[in-house]
């Protein structure tokens, strides 16, 4: 459920935000406000995941106030001006709606919120829960070393522990890992980004383990680690 609050000082506006809220069962508006005072006092006590904020307001511009927010919260700006829109994404902004708004923009804008909240919530995680041998077992994803596919069952392979097997397909395990942390790089194997030693040619080392690369992952695994230069110049060996 993605928690938000709408502002805007035409309530007009709000009524319909109102109502496009209503169609889309993962959003819970929970407050409008014409007033950007009103807002900032409503948010230092409930802080909520999403704001739909005009940008044009008396008194204040929306894009500076939401400059000033202390957290992470994600903003779509709704306005009728769309020379605004560099302001907005200058500010990291998740959506720029123009209105009249678009049902199906708002729908599309809402699920882009729920697709970013979902990654930062598995972000903040540090553990798996897996079932395995009849018991639930967690795991630390810093523990991880990499996950090798075994028919039906996977194998997790762990630092400085016994491996565990549990049953489930590696789509679905890597939809359970944080993506900063790990990437499928193979058909058969998803690895921890953090425990790779080196790259060169179709393969990968954690430690003295060797991982292929398979070839439609190899752009995935470069998009992981082009930060690294190291691992770059290792690529285009």
């Amino acid at each position: 459920m993605i928690n938000c609050i709408a502002i805007d000082d035409e309530p007009l506006a709000l009524v319909i935000i109102e109502e496009l809220c209503k169609n889309i069962p993962e959003v819970k508006l929970m407050r409008t406000f014409t007033k950007l005072s009103a807002a900032k006092m409503y948010l230092n006590e409930f802080p909520v995941d999403l704001i739909f904020l005009d940008i044009q307001m008396p008194n204040q511009n929306g894009v500076n106030f939401y400059r000033n927010l202390e957290d992470e919260t994600l903003a779509i700006f709704t306005t009728a001006y769309p020379n605004y829109a560099i302001q907005g994404f200058e500010v990291n902004a998740l959506d720029y709606l123009l209105k009249p708004i678009d049902p199906l923009r708002f729908e599309e804008a809402c699920m882009r919120a729920q697709t970013v909240l979902n990654r930062k919530k598995k972000e903040k995680e540090n553990h798996l829960s897996v079932r395995s041998e009849y018991a639930l077992v967690k795991i630390l994803f810093e523990k991880i070393s990499h996950i090798e596919t075994m028919d039906d069952y996977l194998k997790i392979h762990l630092e400085n522990a016994k491996p565990v097997i549990t049953l489930m397909s590696l789509k679905t395990m890597l939809a359970k890992l944080p993506e900063n942390m790990f990437c499928r790089v193979h058909r058969s194997f998803i690895i921890s980004l953090d425990k790779i030693d080196s790259m060169k040619d179709s393969k990968i080392s954690l430690g003295s383990v060797q991982i292929p690369i398979g070839g439609r992952f190899r752009k995935d695994i470069i998009n992981h680690l082009n930060a690294d230069k190291v691992l770059k110049e290792s690529l285009k060996e």
